[in-house]
């Protein structure tokens, strides 16, 4: 045993001052060595403020109309009704959807649930809707301002994965944002998943998820399971609440 101690001891001896050496006898080496200038990051003009999109973004609803969304229901024109800037889940209406599909994406949502709440709406009948990423994976939107629901079922989780970090909902009635920051899986040609979707949400400016791999598309009942794709819609989900979206824009990553 005590024989084999010298030799490789000798080895790495050998390696350490070879390394030296190495780093010694480049004398070419400067500052500007390691700099990189080309290519040179693309330019992106940067809202006002956080919440605005900035110059590379595609605004999905400007407070205006619903021209960029269309139902589900046979892809005719979204029936969800616009008032002062802002648009309402029509309970009975229908998911909506976007008419162009993504890849990788950069999303910046506002929303609000109901300011009345009536004693019998608890846990996931309160101000209830969801943010599906690919018309797959579900952000959940809910009330959750002193309202209790399974942890992987709260407001900016993805619904029946991840729990989200914190709770950092505000008051029925008040406007929240999530800013979701997803990567979208990766298959190979048989169709077997090679890399996962990961998302990033923060909720009101406090991180909730950080990075988190996805699983598959979102189910109710049972364990979800990737299936090939490429790209997919953003879909606002119609849970029988009337909640309310406004300042929509998305960026490909």
């Amino acid at each position: 045993m005590t024989k084999n101690i010298k030799p490789i001891a000798l080895l790495a001896a050998l390696a350490l001052v070879g390394g030296v050496a190495t780093a010694q006898t480049n004398p070419k080496a400067t500052p500007e060595s390691s700099e990189v200038w080309e290519p040179q990051p693309r330019l992106v003009t940067p809202g006002d403020k956080p919440n605005e999109a900035p110059s590379d973004a595609l605004v999905l609803f400007d407070g205006k109309n619903l021209d960029n969304w269309v139902s589900i229901d046979g892809g005719g024109p979204a029936k969800w009704p616009v008032k002062d800037g802002a648009f309402t889940v029509l309970p009975g209406g229908k998911d909506i959807k976007t008419k162009k599909e993504f890849g990788s994406f950069q999303l910046h949502v506002e929303w609000h649930s109901p300011s009345e709440v009536k004693a019998e709406q608890t846990s996931q009948g309160r101000g209830n809707s969801g943010i599906f990423l690919q018309d797959r994976y579900e952000v959940q939107v809910l009330d959750n301002y002193n309202n209790k629901t399974y942890a992987n079922g709260q407001a900016s989780s993805i619904y029946k994965q991840h729990m989200p970090l914190v709770n950092a909902s505000k008051k029925p009635g008040e406007w929240q944002y999530y800013d979701i920051y997803f990567t979208a899986p990766v298959f190979n040609k048989e169709g077997r998943i090679l890399t996962p979707a990961y998302v990033t949400v923060v909720h009101n400016g406090v991180l909730s998820l950080n990075h988190v791999a996805i699983w598959g598309p979102t189910e109710y009942i049972g364990w979800p399971v990737y299936k090939s794709y490429e790209t997919g819609p953003i879909r606002l989900q119609d849970h029988g609440n009337p909640v309310a979206y406004r300042n929509i824009w998305i960026r490909d990553l």
